[in-house]
């Protein structure tokens, strides 16, 4: 019997009595392909029941595989012509089976993609996020996740959004409204839908706020286990959109939409102890660990970029001036990547390179690799970015796609800790982004020259 995460959590018990009754039937079963997204299918409840439960159902390794169009890339080594297998068994994980309140008579469940032999499919997100959860527990660590993710909410349905070819959409707010409760009851009834429905499917959602562009909000999550937390915000980001296109509007995680401030994904981290103490405090203060976690988090940023800004978009937060970090250093400047957080049992780290679009599992496996790394090489946290130290003193976080593609393909703590198998799909999606990214002619491009070159 699998343990429940909370009491808004269904047992298979309850699932069993709720399909026989009536209640629920249908049943979403999903996994998280490589740019964070749900797939999967819809399954009768009652077949579900009867033989998926225990013994999962067939998916296509090909969804490993994918750009964000869903075109197939021959590129990846996984969907070769010779791979004799290209069927994966996706298992359901029966502690996040979920009410999905604004689907009547529906449940989700996500699941694990293993092959016909039951070994965990390497390249999937969620194992990679397991992997380095093994390896904190072999250091008998748990590590918690709490993240905050912003978005853009639009008056505009997603068909007419996509009708305008995304320009000119009407945003929920015409003006800066960080914070805002004025502003902010303009679309409540979206965001209190968006609350009370990922609420009642398990989520402990703590509130959201106005941001600082036209349109944007961010929504914050309790700190829970890392692959709850991950879970979580995969499933947030599925609902929320289908959500709002129940209002006819339409919401973007993209990391920059417009010249405003982009989508942050702010990612903090602790470790906990078997007792469920802090690793990152002690009597006298921060702990050693928690300066050596953070000096780990600094010296593979740039190698991990790629993991924390997976796509084109991504590095256009980065530009100087927004509130995106620039500087791979730490301190409470708008610039630095990591901040150092709270006294005592809250004590943790925030890593603030991840944009709305990141994939959290990449994420938060790439900062608690790091972070073991600095703690098995107790390595120093250096020098904090203040008012009265240039930028220019550290190094800078990748601006390019590119750059992060050949920093995470040659780094070899990279390939120590992800296995050569993860790295060079994972720079293989880069490498498909980026040549279709090589190939389109954008508006930019037609404004400035179809009639003036």
């Amino acid at each position: 019997m699998a343990e429940l995460r909370n009491a808004r959590h269904l047992s298979v018990h309850d699932l069993r009595r709720r399909i026989n009754e009536g209640d629920i039937d249908t049943v979403v079963v999903a996994f998280t392909d490589m740019q964070g997204r749900l797939q999967g299918k819809r399954l009768h409840a009652a077949y579900f029941a009867e033989h998926v439960l225990d013994h999962g159902t067939a998916g296509s390794a090909d969804l490993f595989a994918v750009d964000i169009d869903m075109s197939n890339a021959d590129h990846y080594a996984m969907s070769s012509p010779n791979k004799a297998d290209g069927d994966v068994r996706l298992m359901p994980d029966l502690e996040t089976i979920r009410l999905l309140r604004h689907q009547p008579g529906a449940v989700m469940v996500q699941c694990d993609a293993v092959w016909s032999d039951q070994t965990p499919v390497a390249h999937s997100p969620r194992t990679i996020l397991k992997q380095q959860l093994a390896a904190a527990a072999n250091r008998n660590y748990a590590v918690l996740a709490g993240i905050q993710v912003q978005f853009l909410a639009f008056h505009t349905s997603y068909q007419d959004a996509w009708n305008a070819h995304y320009r000119d959409l009407a945003p929920v707010s015409q003006y800066n409204v960080d914070f805002s409760i004025v502003s902010g009851s303009r679309v409540e009834p979206l965001l209190r839908e968006i609350r009370n429905t990922i609420y009642a499917a398990g989520m402990d959602v703590v509130s959201v706020s106005g941001g600082r562009n036209l349109g944007q909000h961010e929504i914050g999550f309790r700190p829970a286990d890392a692959l709850i937390a991950a879970d979580n915000h995969a499933v947030f980001k599925t609902m929320a959109k289908e959500i709002a296109a129940q209002y006819g509007k339409a919401i973007t995680f993209m990391a920059k939409y417009d010249e405003g401030p982009g989508n942050a994904c702010q990612i903090q981290l602790s470790l906990q102890r078997p007792d469920g103490s802090t690793v990152f405090w002690n009597d006298q203060g921060r702990s050693n660990a928690s300066d050596a976690f953070a000096a780990g988090l600094l010296a593979t940023l740039y190698d991990f970029t790629l993991l924390y800004a997976p796509n084109i978009n991504s590095y256009k937060r980065f530009a100087v001036g927004p509130p995106a970090p620039t500087t791979i250093a730490w301190g409470l400047d708008d610039r630095c990547a990591v901040r150092l957080l709270g006294h005592g049992e809250s004590a943790r780290l925030e890593n603030r390179v991840p944009g709305g679009d990141v994939n959290p599992y990449l994420a938060c496996a790439a900062m608690i690799a790091g972070g073991l790394y600095g703690l098995d090489h107790d390595l120093e946290l250096g020098s904090k970015l203040t008012d009265n130290v240039h930028p220019s003193d550290f190094p800078g976080i990748p601006r390019t796609l590119r750059e992060a593609r050949q920093a995470f393909a040659s780094s070899q703590i990279a390939r120590t800790v992800f296995g050569d198998d993860v790295v060079d799909h994972y720079t293989t999606m880069a490498d498909v982004e980026l040549e279709a990214f090589d190939t389109a002619v954008t508006d930019w491009e037609r404004r400035r020259g179809f009639e003036r070159m």
